[in-house]
């Protein structure tokens, strides 16, 4: 018989769990396993905003895959189509080919994108925060406009459009981004002469009711108090209508002057689910409990781009798409392969959430670990502590303690790097969104 061949989609959280053990549980003859992966490095995406401010490296926060996977093949690349009847994948390589992989096991971990819907303006001027060159050139933009509008003389409306940073989204992403833009432009002008902090304007937009529901009231009501304490602006029930070069224009009628508009409302599963001709919901594949797809033969699907039945939780509930729950997917479906290929039953996916924490820079926290309401000191500590535990590796753990530390002791030095220089930025710049093939374009490479 042939060596079963598996193939994972993704090197994120989910993606990255599922190769590891499937290495350490499997001896080298048992299976020939190989990643799909744009990345050479997993993302560990709650820091970015770090990033984004100069806390932390982009290294710091970037594993590379080849620390943790020994002998697993690497194919630099994305996934632009599924033939689930031919057992095959095609792939576009980072050098824009085209090949096909084929499969008997297949887990699909492609992640999720930055979702946008049909706003005028957003695509051309909004900036993600999905990536790590998102967050680079971010940090890049920021200091930009803050060198720009010291240098506006006596123009008061280009300095008030220069120094406003929007950040659209009241979830963890926004609500952490606008915490460490805020940190970034209040210490970074204090090295300009020519600028007062109090100029400066950084505002949180969204569009529900609350900030962080999920989170429960209380904790949602300190988060709110921390950051309007500190200076940031913030609208609920209120979205964008409109973006321009250097404004904004909300649903309320304000039209905010700005030249810095960041996008984070919310995901959209990756665009190679649509090249499946099997269920979804909102857009996610739908899946068994034990991670298996109904009809596919040898499918796993797991992470952001998976519609999993949420076990612990009440009936007809699907897993969040958190990295705790990607993680904990991606090694139920290395238990579920590995049951496969020795022919055991498959066991069903079952986790409880541990809790949430949210860092909104400096000593100001507030998490809700096991369900118990924290913030405060204890707060950052049960943060820290947390993303720590969550790092791959020694090294990362390493480079993120020396960061913060170097960080505190040394302060920042804004320098922007020139990523992106001259060139477009848009959401669509930096994440894949296009090139995906349909599925008779599918079917016509694979042979089926």
């Amino acid at each position: 018989m042939s060596t079963p061949r598996i193939l994972i989609v993704g090197g994120g959280f989910a993606g990255l769990e599922c190769a590891y053990r499937l290495e350490r549980r499997l001896a080298a003859r048992e299976a020939e396993i190989t990643m799909i992966s744009d990345q050479n490095h997993q993302l560990y995406l709650p820091l970015l905003p770090q990033v984004a401010a100069g806390k932390l490296t982009a290294q710091s926060i970037a594993v590379p895959l080849r620390r943790l996977l020994r002998r697993t093949t690497l194919v630099p690349g994305t996934a632009v189509g599924v033939d689930a009847a031919a057992k095959a994948v095609v792939v576009r390589t980072i050098d824009e080919r085209l090949r096909t992989l084929r499969y008997d096991h297949l887990v699909l971990a492609p992640g999720s994108v930055t979702r946008q819907f049909d706003i005028p303006g957003v695509s051309e001027h909004a900036i993600g925060m999905k990536t790590l060159a998102e967050a680079a050139y971010l940090r890049d933009h920021v200091i930009g406009q803050l060198d720009l509008a010291a240098a506006a003389g006596d123009d008061p409306e280009e300095r008030a459009a220069r120094l406003r940073f929007v950040v659209v989204g009241g979830g963890y992403a926004g609500t952490e981004t606008v915490a460490y833009l805020q940190r970034l432009t209040s210490r970074a002008a204090k090295r300009y002469p020519g600028l007062d902090a109090k100029e400066i304007r950084c505002h949180l937009v969204d569009l529900a009711p609350k900030l962080m529901p999920e989170l429960g009231e209380g904790l949602g009501r300190k988060a709110l108090r921390v950051l309007e304490k500190r200076g940031v602006e913030i609208s609920l029930g209120v979205s964008v209508a409109a973006a321009a070069h250097d404004s904004v224009t909300l649903t309320d009628g304000r039209t905010l002057p700005c030249r810095t508009l960041v996008w984070t409302a919310g995901v959209a599963p990756s665009p190679l689910i649509a090249t499946l001709d099997a269920e979804t919901e909102r857009g996610r594949l739908v899946t068994n409990a034990d991670l298996t797809v109904p009809g596919l033969d040898g499918v796993y699907a797991l992470g952001d781009a998976a519609s999993v039945p949420d076990l612990a939780t009440a009936a007809d509930a699907v897993c969040a798409p958190t990295a705790q729950h990607a993680t904990r997917q991606g090694k139920a479906a290395a238990m579920n392969v590995l049951s496969a290929i020795r022919g055991f039953p498959s066991a069903d996916y079952r986790h409880r959430d541990l809790g949430l924490v949210v860092d909104l820079g400096g000593p100001q926290a507030v998490a809700r670990p096991l369900g118990v309401p924290l913030s405060g000191l204890a707060a950052q500590g049960v943060t820290t502590a947390y993303h720590l535990m969550a790092l791959r590796t020694l090294t990362a753990r390493y480079r993120a303690v020396g960061g913060w530390l170097l960080n505190a002791l040394a302060g920042d030095d804004y320098v922007r790097i020139g990523l992106q220089a001259g060139r477009s930025a848009t959401l669509d710049d930096f994440e894949s969104k296009e090139g995906y093939l349909s599925r008779e374009q599918v079917r016509e490479l694979t042979g089926k």
